[in-house]
């Protein structure tokens, strides 16, 4: 402003004064404007955005002083979501996936390092859970359509059911290569992919100095540290609920993950048995599993939890708590099919903040 000012006032005119006298109110105006507009966009503030990917809703909260900064943070993590869907899902005929499972079965199908951990983590829980979760449920599980209310009758059922038995599923010393000992054999990732990729898309966003956020896809989330001095206050879903906000039970949360498996995610009723069809099969039977509704476990990170829940679906309120019980750092809520609530030993009822240690 002072360069506006010397410049007119050396016109040596009162009407030059005046319009310099203008030109000073403008420039003020001018950088104020400015000011306010970068003030604005350094405002600290939460950022959200949902997106339909892998199969589910995708949704991204985060507190950043930068809004810029926060949409790119926002676009990474919805790319990488949809990174991980082309690479991991069953439905996309081009994933690696989708190839193993047309070629494994006749030879050694060279994998990613990312997929060799994700198979390697899940025979880990097979092991663990003498077989209440494997990923080669799908075997019997791709003939399954919940939104044609179709499943396998008993026969075709019977025939597939030697196919589901992880033992045959081979990773090689390296874990570069897989294959499977049954040509009838098949892998789906769905109880263990999206627990992953939460787990993924946090990392993304603490390398970018985020501190506090929430992922969620579908079942799976994970909070990255508390909400601005409070736990994050995450829902579980009445099972038996008339709406998604209708919630049975809410947990104050910080810096954990939190996985849910219920049979109302993808289910039909067979009219002529008046039973629930639902995708979280017992690999014993390739049949859905029963007794339970809802099973919402708790820990660290999403890799663990997404197939922990799953496995204790399947293996029933007993001997589910019984391993949850057995684990350090993680909890369980059940809801079984009656409706009562059950939970782990180191959850109290009332509800404590839950931190990861």
């Amino acid at each position: 402003s002072k360069r506006y000012i010397h410049s007119d006032s050396a016109l040596g005119t009162p009407q030059d004064s005046r319009l310099g006298s203008v030109r000073e109110t403008l420039l003020v105006v001018l950088l104020a404007s400015i000011l306010g507009a970068m003030s604005s966009q350094s405002r600290a503030d939460w950022h959200h955005a949902e997106a339909a990917i892998m199969g589910t809703s995708v949704s991204v909260t985060l507190w950043s002083n930068d809004a810029a900064a926060a949409t790119q943070a926002i676009t990474l993590v919805m790319a990488e979501m949809r990174r991980l869907d082309a690479a991991l899902s069953t439905y996309n005929p081009a994933s690696l996936v989708s190839k193993v499972n047309r070629e494994a079965g006749s030879r050694m199908v060279e994998i990613t390092p990312e997929l060799a951990s994700i198979i390697d983590k899940s025979l880990y829980y097979s092991r663990l859970s003498d077989g209440a979760f494997d990923i080669s449920y799908a075997s019997v599980g791709k003939h399954y359509d919940y939104r044609l209310r179709h499943q396998p009758d008993a026969a075709e059922r019977e025939a597939l059911l030697p196919a589901i038995n992880y033992d045959l599923i081979k990773l090689d010393a390296r874990q570069t290569h897989v294959r499977f000992a049954n040509p009838d054999l098949q892998i789906g990732l769905g109880g263990i992919a999206k627990g992953y990729a939460v787990d993924r898309c946090i990392t993304l966003l603490q390398e970018l100095g985020i501190t506090s956020a929430s992922i969620s896809a579908g079942g799976d989330s994970r909070v990255l540290g508390d909400k601005r001095g409070k736990p994050w206050l995450v829902g579980i879903k009445n099972p038996r609920g008339r709406s998604a906000e209708d919630v049975a039970i809410t947990l104050p949360l910080v810096n954990v993950a939190i996985s849910t498996s219920g049979d109302y995610e993808r289910f039909f009723f067979d009219a002529q048995t008046q039973t629930r069809i639902h995708h979280i099969l017992n690999p014993r039977t390739g049949t859905s599993a029963s007794g339970i509704a809802s099973v919402s476990i708790i820990g660290p990170l999403g890799f663990d939890t997404d197939p922990l829940s799953t496995t204790v679906f399947v293996l029933g309120v007993e001997k589910g708590l019984a391993l949850i019980n057995g684990l350090e750092q993680f909890d369980a809520v059940i809801i079984d099919a009656a409706g009562v609530v059950h939970y782990s030993n180191g959850l109290e009822p009332a509800g404590n903040t839950l931190a990861s240690g």
